[in-house]
């Protein structure tokens, strides 16, 4: 394909490679990764573009995987399933669907392909679960050389254990098998509550609902929280109607919402009164239907977002400073704070490596001064050894990110052996990767 400028859903990383290659099949995958080893070109794969951060920026030859996607294999009574690398979320949840199955745990955007959210670290929220990575069975990668290799557990596992958040640092993911759960229904509770009263409970809470978070609107009293619990097998759905479903989530929470942001970029001194009037308006609701359509949620108002993995226990220190310094701030802040959990996991460049973590994302309008905002996030979380998500906005470096992760050296050695000279870097990678020894 001929060159072609890309760029990411937010407008934050901008690309112009020299080639585009979109295969159909593994051996095209080889043959584009071959093809610019004898021009002495990187490679980067590319996929939805809803990392904010340029990770997926190729400087040189791009993959659009986007023509290499569907179900390839499934098992029902193992729940293993083999999926194209190019899938969406979105593609792969509804044929999970017809297949009786589910994924035990997801993120509220399913937009990513599955490549690119496993690379990344994306997840979900629930005390007792992990990312999506946690749920990956096996690979297939293909490396600088052209060969085809698979990793799982048991199979080249030290290439797994860097592969599953591999930041498309190893090579190109051509299949990923996921372990997957049968079809089941969430109860879903939502609405609006006291902050104070979220915060002395939340403990407690997280570890009470299988699914548990909740928004922090920055100049309001109130939080929206969510509670997803699953329901006894064979319960049927009790989904919200659909006129119900688009006032709330079409008009209210996104376009309600996005006229309420231009009103307040236009408009700073706005920002304050209009943030607690966003978070005074929420009402409750209460339904219940299949896992995939409780978990994700419709955002089409764009924005900048950063967000930090810390250990749980540190999350009542580290809210606390971001309400006493926010409101400080000489920008306002127009986005709510999204807070999470996470199991602890043993993958090498997972944010929840080795600690239950608490996962903080913060987030302006598109348009709208964050750096400072950021910054100052960055400070406070970064006192508590807090771990940036790979595809959101941070300023880590490799020497910064080594000392958070117990298992960063054992990463640069494993990508060194597979990747040697360096075919699948960018600029991003060598700077969370640092230079090569």
């Amino acid at each position: 394909m001929a060159a072609g400028q890309w760029r990411n859903w937010a407008g934050t990383a901008i690309a112009n490679p020299l080639r585009w290659h979109r295969p159909n099949d593994p051996g095209q995958i080889a043959e584009a990764i071959t093809s610019a080893e004898r021009d002495g070109y990187t490679v980067r794969a590319v996929g939805s573009g809803h990392s904010f951060t340029p990770i997926a920026v190729a400087e040189q030859v791009a993959i659009d995987l986007s023509g290499w996607s569907g179900i390839i294999a499934a098992e029902t009574r193992s729940g293993l399933v083999t999926v194209r690398s190019g899938t969406t979320l979105r593609a792969l949840n509804a044929g999970l669907a017809t297949l009786g199955l589910a994924l035990e745990n997801l993120g509220d955007i399913d937009a990513q392909t599955i490549a690119g959210a496993i690379s990344t670290g994306t997840h979900g929220t629930g005390a007792r679960l992990g990312g999506l990575a946690t749920q990956i069975e096996a690979l297939e990668l293909v490396l600088a050389d052209g060969s085809t290799v698979s990793c799982s557990a048991t199979e080249r596992p030290e290439v797994f254990n860097a592969a599953r958040v591999g930041l498309g640092a190893l090579g190109v993911i051509s299949t990923v098998t996921l372990r997957c759960v049968p079809a089941f229904v969430l109860s879903a509770q939502e609405g609006p509550e006291p902050l104070e009263q979220v915060l002395d409970g939340f403990e407690q809470q997280a570890d009470a609902n299988d699914h548990f978070e909740f928004y922090w609107f920055p100049y309001g009293r109130k939080a929206l929280v969510k509670r997803n619990n699953r329901v006894p097998a064979g319960t049927a759905p009790q989904p919200l109607s659909a006129l119900r479903q688009y006032v709330e989530y079409e008009i209210m929470e996104n376009r309600m919402f996005e006229l309420l942001c231009r009103l307040g970029r236009a408009v700073p001194p706005l920002v304050r009164p209009l943030n607690q009037l966003s978070s005074s308006v929420l009402s409750p609701r209460s339904y219940s239907d299949h896992s995939h359509r409780v978990f994700v949620t419709s955002r089409t108002v764009r924005f900048v977002e950063s967000e930090y993995a810390i250990p749980r226990e540190a999350l009542g220190e580290v809210l606390g400073e971001l309400r006493r310094q926010v409101p400080r701030l000489a920008d306002p802040v127009m986005f709510p704070v999204e807070v999470r959990v996470a199991a602890a996991d043993d993958i090498w460049l997972s944010t929840a490596n080795g600690r239950d973590s608490a996962y903080l994302a913060i987030h302006q309008y598109v348009g709208m001064p964050y750096r400072s905002y950021f910054d100052l996030f960055e400070s406070i979380v970064g006192a508590v050894g807090g771990r940036p998500h790979w595809g959101k906005m941070h300023s880590l470096d490799d020497e910064r990110l080594r000392e958070r992760y117990p298992r960063f050296d054992d990463f640069r050695r494993v990508r060194a052996e597979v990747d040697p000279a360096g075919r699948f870097d960018n600029a991003y990678l060598r700077k969370v990767l640092g230079p090569r020894t």
